[in-house]
């Protein structure tokens, strides 16, 4: 048997969607659109991060570890740098990474905008091959989503190996969706669709038709991401459930042996 090639293509994707409009490539709110974007709605965009930010540690210290304290932070799917600049205000040294260029880029601009000298952005790849050492807190919000899940799995598995003893995660996956209730969530099998016919189309009538790059929502299988944690050593888990429009996550808050145990 031959393996399928995964599927790659989202890489392009996001360093398109970072080219030519990275904020609302990050949230899609028509606000957040580059032929729009004012000062104002950018200063939202990253109040929004900030307020994620707080939350996120306010869970933490209730649901994990009561006194954790990042001092290192790995942000995997930093895009532009939106929870960046808060995790810059509460670690001493923060890592972004990102697939796309385009995005470390705009993520630089916004660091350097504000004077932030403890932010370092890398280049992502499914090997993390850029990534040394153990983080204190692994985060990732939004991001699995638009990754191939057979992908997205590996990539998961591989930031596992980055966390240190002690060390939480809060890493965000969706899991179904609510349009197929039917199925609890799982798109219903379908016959093989028929090759479309092959037409010849224009750039003028293609920027028309579909003006913005894919933007892939893909589901995780949450057994198989609970076995990756278990056998790596994770024991204390938090789920919160999300919602995005009918796109159903979990947003997972975990810790390594080590942790302070509050039970």
């Amino acid at each position: 048997m031959i393996d399928q090639p995964m599927d790659m293509s989202t890489d392009a994707d996001w360093e398109e969607w970072g080219r030519r409009d990275p904020y609302f490539g990050v949230i899609t709110d028509p606000r957040f659109r580059r032929s729009v974007l004012t000062e104002d709605s950018r200063k939202s965009f990253f109040l929004d991060g900030e307020s994620h930010v707080k939350w996120t540690m306010a869970v933490i210290h209730r649901y994990i570890d009561p006194g954790f304290a990042p001092k290192t932070v790995l942000d995997f799917g930093c895009g532009v740098g939106r929870m960046l600049v808060p995790l810059a205000a509460i670690a001493d040294d923060v890592v972004g990474l990102d697939v796309a260029p385009s995005m470390l880029l705009e993520a630089q601009r916004n660091c350097d905008e504000r004077q932030i000298h403890n932010v370092r952005l890398l280049p992502s790849d499914d090997e993390l091959s850029a990534l040394t050492g153990t983080f204190d807190l692994i985060h990732s919000f939004i991001v699995f989503q638009h990754i191939p899940a057979q992908r997205g799995k590996a990539i998961f598995e591989r930031l596992l190996r980055h966390l240190r003893p002690g060390g939480v995660g809060a890493i965000h996956l969706t899991y179904a969706k609510a349009r197929f209730a039917a199925t609890h969530g799982r798109a219903p099998l379908a016959p093989p669709a028929a090759p479309a016919p092959l037409t010849r189309t224009t750039a003028a009538q293609a920027t028309l038709a579909d003006p913005d790059p894919p933007m892939q929502m893909n589901s995780y299988d949450i057994s198989e991401i609970l076995f990756l944690m278990q056998v790596r050593g994770i024991e204390r888990l938090h789920i919160q459930f999300t919602d995005h429009g009918g796109e159903l996550g979990v947003y997972l808050f975990f810790a390594t042996a080590g942790s302070v145990d509050t039970a």
